[in-house]
């Protein structure tokens, strides 16, 4: 179920009007339903992700699906042993830059780490990891910043 869900979000985030068709309280309960069905039909969704998708849409609360694939992740993550991570990037990671990272955080918490991964241009480079209450910002946004104010107080 982690898997379709995670499937999910992706294919969320790669379309404009699924988002629209999410988080848009303009839609009826039957036609989100409808939609909702044809596009879970055309991806290949069934059984209990599928009824779960559409539990959601029913009882109007679709538009809470990324957090609710959160929550479930993070519950699933906390079963298994594992940690969870968001770090936000400028651009897309390549799949060697991810496993690097995995493999740091690795060392660093003694558990396998899950990866959210954020993508927002706003940081310049480098990147931002949170993990469990610890946060580490290497963004260029940040460095820069601080040069900033740091101008500011010597002048």
């Amino acid at each position: 179920m982690k898997a379709d869900l995670d499937r999910f979000k992706v294919m969320l985030a790669g379309s404009a009007d699924l988002t629209r068709l999410v988080r848009s309280p303009v839609f009826s309960s039957e036609t989100q339903s409808r939609a909702l069905a044809a596009v879970l039909d055309k991806a290949g969704f069934t059984g209990i992700t599928a009824n779960f998708l559409k539990v959601l849409t029913a009882n109007r609360r679709l538009f809470a699906v990324t957090d609710v694939i959160r929550g479930f992740g993070a519950l699933v993550a906390k079963f298994k042993g594992e940690a969870t991570a968001d770090v936000t990037v400028a651009e897309p990671l390549s799949e060697r830059n991810l496993d690097a990272l995995k493999t740091a955080l690795k060392s660093v918490t003694g558990k396998d780490v899950a990866l959210n991964v954020n993508v927002d241009p706003a940081i310049i480079g480098g990147l931002v990891v949170k993990l469990g209450s610890r946060m580490v910002d290497s963004s260029l946004r940040t460095k820069l910043n601080s040069i900033k104010h740091a101008m500011k107080e010597a002048g």
